[in-house]
C-alpha cells in the first residue's frame, strides 16, 4: 500500500508541472512559498519550496501535533492539570508568552490554546515537559514524527521555534505538516480558528489576521524571528462544485506582518479563483473488467485504491480524456491492490497526469487443469 501511495504521489507532482505550463503563477513577496490543495493532495504552485528556512513559531505546529497524538493515545488529557516548571516560566522574556506561573497548575486545554492562539513559548515548553518529561525527549518525538511524515529537509531543535542551529524546515515540508494536522486531528485543529484567548487575566489576539479578513480561513499559524522574517501558514475551505475544497498556503520570509497576511490572502484567492478540484473516480469503482488467465475467476475488476481527485485550471476538466494502458495478459494469481496498469489523463493530446490502476479483488490460481488449458490458449494467442 505504501508503494501504491508513493506512485499516486508521483502522479500528483506530475500534474503540478503540467499546471505550471498553462497558468501564470502570481508574484509573491516572500523568500519561498507554496500553495497546496489539501483536497487532492496536489501542489498547485510554488517558489523555492525546498529552500531551507528557520521556521520560527511555525515549529509549534509540530509541537501541537505531538501533543494531540499523546492525547489520542491517552497519555495526556485535556482537563489534566500540569505543573509549570521554572524553565517554562523563564523562557525568553522578550518572546511571545501566555504568562503561566509556577505557582498555578494549568490545564492541557489552556496550554493548547496558549500555544496555538497566543503562540506562547512558555506553553510550548510546558506541553513538552507534560508529554515527554523534558524538552530533549520531546524534541526527539518531534523529529521522529517529521521523519514518519516524510519531512526530509526538516529538523527541530526545540518545541517553540526560538533561534537554534538545529531548527530548519522548508515550505514543502511545512505544507505536509499542516495538511497532516488538519487530516489527522480535525477535532483539535478547530482551536486554530479561535480569535483571542484569555489566561491569567491577560487577553491576547490570534496573530493570524486572516481570521478577521476572510471568513473561509480557519487556521493555521504565524511565525517571526529576525533571521526568518515573517512567515505564515494559512488554510481556507470554500465550496467547489460538489466538494468542499481546502487550500493551504505557506508563505515564508516576508518583511512584515502586513506583507505575510496580504501575500497569503493573494495566494489563497488565486488558487480558488483559477483552479477547481474534481473527483474523477471513486475508491473501489471498477473502470474495466478485463480477462484473467490461469485464475480462479475469468475476469477481474480494476480501478483505484483511493478516491481520485485532481486540481486543474478552470475549464480544463471537461477536456480530459482517459487512456488506459493494461499489463496484458493479466495472469493469476493477482493480489488485491496489485498494479495492473496505468491510466493517463490527456488534454488536447498532452498528458496531464498518470495514475496507477490496481486489481480491486484478489484472484487466486485456477486448478492444475485450468492453468494447463490457459497455457495452451496463451500459446496459441
Amino acid at each position: 500500500m505504501k508503494k501504491l501511495f508513493a506512485a499516486f504521489a508521483a502522479s500528483v507532482l506530475a500534474i503540478s508541472a503540467a499546471v505550471a505550463q498553462t497558468m501564470p503563477v502570481p508574484t509573491i513577496a516572500a523568500r519561498s512559498w507554496l500553495l497546496l490543495d489539501a483536497t487532492s493532495g496536489q501542489v498547485i504552485a510554488s517558489q523555492d519550496p525546498h529552500a531551507r528556512i528557520e521556521p520560527a513559531s511555525l515549529s509549534k505546529i509540530m509541537t501541537a501535533y505531538v501533543t494531540f497524538n499523546a492525547i489520542r493515545e491517552k497519555k495526556l488529557a485535556l482537563d489534566q492539570k500540569v505543573n509549570v516548571s521554572v524553565r517554562a516560566w523563564k523562557v525568553d522574556a522578550s518572546s511571545s508568552k501566555m504568562f503561566i506561573d509556577p505557582a498555578t497548575p494549568v490545564s492541557v486545554d489552556d496550554l493548547l490554546h496558549g500555544l496555538m492562539v497566543q503562540s506562547g513559548n512558555d506553553a510550548a515548553v510546558a506541553l513538552a515537559e507534560a508529554v515527554a518529561g523534558d524538552e530533549g525527549a520531546f524534541v526527539f518525538l518531534m523529529n521522529k514524527q517529521a521523519q514518519r511524515m516524510g519531512m526530509k529537509n526538516s529538523r527541530f531543535g526545540n518545541p517553540h521555534g526560538l533561534p537554534s542551529p538545529d531548527n530548519f524546515s522548508t515550505a514543502h515540508d511545512l505544507s505536509i505538516l499542516a495538511a497532516r494536522v488538519i487530516l489527522d486531528f480535525p477535532e483539535f485543529y478547530k482551536i486554530d480558528s479561535v480569535k483571542s484567548f484569555t489566561y491569567n487575566k491577560i487577553t491576547q489576539p490570534n496573530r493570524n489576521r486572516l481570521l478577521w479578513l476572510d471568513p473561509t480561513v480557519d487556521g493555521m499559524k504565524t511565525g517571526h524571528t529576525e533571521a526568518a522574517g515573517y512567515g505564515m501558514i494559512a488554510s481556507a475551505k470554500r465550496p467547489s462544485g460538489n466538494l468542499q475544497r481546502r487550500l493551504i498556503s505557506v508563505v515564508l520570509g516576508t518583511n512584515s506582518d502586513q506583507t505575510r497576511t496580504q501575500e497569503s490572502q493573494k495566494l489563497l484567492n488565486w488558487g480558488f479563483q483559477n483552479f477547481e478540484t474534481v473527483k474523477l473516480y471513486a475508491k473501489g469503482q471498477a473502470i474495466q473488467t478485463p480477462e484473467v488467465w490461469k485464475g480462479s475467476a475469468g475476469t477481474v475488476k480494476i480501478g483505484f485504491a483511493n478516491d481520485v481527485l485532481v486540481t486543474v485550471p478552470k475549464g480544463v476538466a471537461g477536456k480530459m480524456k482517459p487512456v488506459l494502458e493494461r499489463k496484458d495478459p493479466l495472469v493469476a494469481p493477482l493480489a488485491l491492490n496489485s498494479k495492473v496498469g496505468t491510466l493517463k489523463m490527456m488534454v488536447d493530446g498532452k498528458q496531464l497526469l498518470e495514475l496507477p490502476v490496481v486489481a480491486l479483488e484478489e484472484i487466486g490460481p485456477a486448478t492444475i487443469f485450468g492453468r494447463a488449458w490457459d497455457s495452451m490458449r496463451l500459446w496459441v494467442k
